[in-house]
């Protein structure tokens, strides 16, 4: 390797060091927030969603991963579609009767905390449980997501209606002695965005740890059809050898080859959801809206 290359190599490696260095400054001119977490570096900016509202978005190595309203009075709103098919299943299922009173809920994956917070505000008389891994996105959603807000106008952590765990979700359910009526899935990366909680022993351990009538919803994203839907293939199949009662309501209906936020709804009593990419014991697949 001659000099001028090793100098030029050089040079460019510094180039390259500087501009890392800079990234962080020029993002902050924008208006971008910095974060360095667990999984990589997370960026917290505001925008607009499609209808012109006033949005805060989490991005992680990359990856979207949380949306919120930032009006006042509209910050624990469902900005997500998934998430609002989640809160429309726990509707049909009865889940929000007397403000969800004696319900108990572990959502596992925090990130900003969207759906725990309308489940704070939607059902004052339930007990939630978030756990989330990465100590930093939890401090990401009190500064940034309004979560200590939420609890400055409802005491739900001081009171015990929210309590927030920083852990591993699926070790926090394998451990556990009790069961819940609900267990909400919203913790994804990669190609396996279910982890293990989309394996045969996954759908076996939300069985065990759910009561008899209770619910499990997931947020499992993949393409409807292709090469790239085996991980929803494999899930479904996971999912209807354990539950007799299994539903996935698609994000793209009309656009099956794309990947989407596709919510996966399980239970072992039938739900008032139509029989579109439904999977009962048999494990096969059927159709998947809310009615």
């Amino acid at each position: 390797m001659s000099v001028r290359l090793v100098v030029l190599l050089a040079v460019l490696g510094c180039a390259i060091d500087a501009a890392f260095l800079m990234m962080p400054k020029l993002l902050t001119r924008r208006g971008v927030t910095t974060r360095r977490t667990r999984f990589g570096v997370a960026l917290v900016f505001d925008g607009e969603s499609v209808e012109g509202d006033e949005v805060r978005m989490l991005n992680v190595n990359g990856t979207f991963q949380s949306v919120s309203y930032t009006a006042a009075g509209r910050q624990c709103d469902l900005a997500c579609l998934y998430h609002q098919y989640f809160a429309e299943v726990i509707d049909v299922a009865g889940l929000r009767a007397g403000g969800g009173e004696g319900l108990s809920a572990l959502v596992i994956g925090g990130g900003g905390f969207s759906f725990p917070k309308w489940m704070v505000s939607s059902l004052p008389s339930a007990q939630v449980e978030v756990a989330e891994i990465d100590p930093k996105i939890i401090e990401i959603a009190r500064e940034f997501f309004f979560l200590d807000e939420l609890e400055r106008r409802t005491h739900a952590e001081r009171d015990g209606r929210l309590r927030v765990s920083c852990c591993d979700g699926w070790a926090r359910l394998a451990a556990a002695g009790e069961r819940w009526g609900l267990v909400v899935n919203d913790a994804f990366s990669g190609k396996r965005p279910l982890g293990p909680l989309g394996t045969v022993t996954g759908a076996r351990a939300i069985r065990e740890h759910l009561t008899d009538d209770g619910i499990y919803l997931a947020n499992l994203i993949s393409p409807m059809e292709g090469r790239r839907s085996r991980v929803m293939r494999e899930t479904l199949a996971a999912f209807g050898r354990e539950f007799p009662y299994a539903y996935l309501i698609p994000e793209r209906p009309e656009e099956p080859r794309r990947a989407g936020d596709n919510t996966l709804v399980a239970s072992m009593r039938p739900l008032g959801i139509a029989a579109r990419y439904r999977v009962g014991a048999t494990g096969a697949t059927v159709g998947g809206s809310v009615d």
